[in-house]
């Protein structure tokens, strides 16, 4: 089934008070979409994130992404960069999946990194703590993030 269907029916699940949580059917169709993406982007003014991010979609079997270099640093003024950083891709691009990473939200509440597909659509994230508090390096926290937000959809290295 399709995702839109599989959103479409969870709504009608939720409006009618019978949703009781996840489908994996659901779940499946998120990994279908992503599987199926052709053009996956990483916004951001650097190649250092894309590079990581990169390595651990190969690791999984997935498609690399591109590149697609913006200043991405007025995020930063909103109450959730690293979504605002997502969207503002869809603004200028098109694309079937965005991945994305930055502050998760007021200065000093740790990284997120977010997947979302060619609406908007929160596919998966992880998050971080600050980096005072972990100590990881940049490509260290985002390879740890990236892996995550796969594995949390049930995808596994090949």
């Amino acid at each position: 089934m399709q995702l839109e269907n599989l959103i479409k029916n969870a709504y009608q699940e939720s409006a009618d008070g019978i949703r009781k949580g996840d489908l994996i059917e659901e779940i499946v169709g998120i990994r279908e979409y992503i599987l199926n993406s052709k053009k996956i982007i990483v916004p951001n003014w650097n190649k250092a994130k894309l590079d990581v991010i990169n390595l651990v979609l190969k690791e999984f079997g997935l498609r690399k992404a591109k590149h697609l270099e913006f200043h991405t640093s007025s995020c930063d003024l909103s109450r959730m960069p690293a979504i605002n950083k997502a969207i503002m891709a869809l603004d200028i691009a098109s694309c079937d999946l965005v991945i994305a990473r930055g502050r998760l939200g007021v200065p000093g509440s740790g990284s997120m990194l977010v997947i979302i597909d060619n609406k908007g659509r929160l596919l998966s994230a992880a998050i971080s703590p600050p980096h005072i508090i972990h100590g990881k390096t940049i490509k260290d926290a985002v390879y740890y993030e990236m892996t995550l937000a796969l594995e949390r959809l049930g995808f596994t290295r090949k």
